[in-house]
């Protein structure tokens, strides 16, 4: 006899440079009955509530700041309309540069009042690789047609290719190249060839607008101000598509040449599953236009993009934390 349960989770998301911050309604399903061992599953799963997108507070380049990250937290839960005391569940993932015990030790302390049922993960890069994988859907796709499928991950400080089987992460290489990369390529092109200095801000709204991994003809121009270079005074340049697709080749070919590396790695069998399956794109830094495109030219495989890249790794951490004993040693309680 099932027994459904709905219950309320808020998953953070703290990368290297990005912390974001989702609430989900999950409907549990236990389908062990009164007198079996309980088996629990997701069976429906509902963002209620997405936060913007903040820069991820720091003390130093891997420290992070809990008063400042406490304050995003309860901020967020005032705009979704939600107490500590509604909430059934709580997950943070620390991805990138920032997974260390030592935050995940001091995220836990200041935060673990925000849900009944807490925990912190710091995850590395087999482990973030796991996680976007569940949430992208890779790994729930490798265990419903046994076979293995290939995922990657863009953050904002560091890129992960998993080669996923049933059993978990069967091959896997990480770079450290990801959005933030792009966003410092941007602003060394525009100094170099227009003599312009800009902040990460104004080059990372640059590689929004005009960025793409190949050329899409939209005839799109951009309009930039920032500091010249060569008077000392403001000054405004037009920029344009194609000088962004250049300027971003390199970060782009290294998140290539990850993926590549990774396939020449796996077995044969694994090889000829992937080529089969495909690979499944995630994070924010999927969302670059014709990135997909790039990847499935280099390696001739079918690429796809997660439905929602920015909240891949939060969906994946609920699901890993309603089924903590298959990650022991993982999480912080």
């Amino acid at each position: 006899m099932a027994d459904k349960t709905a219950i309320l989770s808020v998953g953070i998301d703290v990368g290297t440079s990005t912390t974001q911050v989702v609430f989900s309604k999950l409907q549990m399903d236990n389908a062990g009955g009164y007198f079996s061992v309980p088996r629990v599953a997701i069976v429906d799963k509902e963002v209620v509530y997405k936060s913007e997108v903040y820069m991820t507070p720091l003390k130093t380049d891997v420290l992070i700041d809990t008063d400042a990250l406490r304050d995003i937290v309860a901020a967020e839960f005032r705009k979704a309309g939600y107490r500590p005391e509604d909430t059934d569940s709580g997950a943070v993932i620390i991805t990138g540069e920032s997974a260390r015990k030592e935050n995940s030790d001091a995220v836990l302390k200041s935060l673990s009042d925000f849900a009944g049922d807490f925990v912190v993960s710091a995850a590395g890069p087999d482990m973030e690789s796991l996680i976007a994988g569940k949430g992208s859907g890779a790994w729930q796709y490798s265990m419903d047609h046994h076979c293995r499928v290939a995922n990657l991950d863009i953050g904002g400080g560091t890129s992960e290719v998993a080669l996923i089987s049933m059993t978990g992460i069967a091959v896997s290489q990480s770079v450290r190249v990801a959005g933030d990369a792009m966003n410092l390529a941007v602003q060394h092109y525009l100094r170099e060839v227009f003599r312009l200095e800009v902040g990460e801000n104004t080059a990372e709204n640059v590689k929004k607008i005009l960025g793409a991994a190949l050329p899409q003809n939209n005839g799109l121009r951009l309009e930039v101000s920032g500091k010249d270079l060569v008077y000392g005074g403001p000054r405004v340049v037009t920029v344009t598509e194609g000088d962004i697709c250049e300027a971003l080749h390199d970060p782009v070919q290294a998140v290539v040449e990850t993926v590549l590396r990774t396939l020449e790695q796996a077995p044969p069998a694994l090889a000829a599953d992937v080529y089969d399956n495909g690979l499944l794109m995630a994070g924010g830094g999927a969302l670059l236009r014709g990135l997909d495109q790039c990847i499935a030219r280099a390696t001739h495989l079918k690429v796809t993009v997660d439905k929602d890249p920015l909240t891949t790794v939060l969906r994946g951490t609920a699901q890993a934390m309603l089924y903590r004993r298959e990650y022991e040693g993982i999480f912080i309680n």
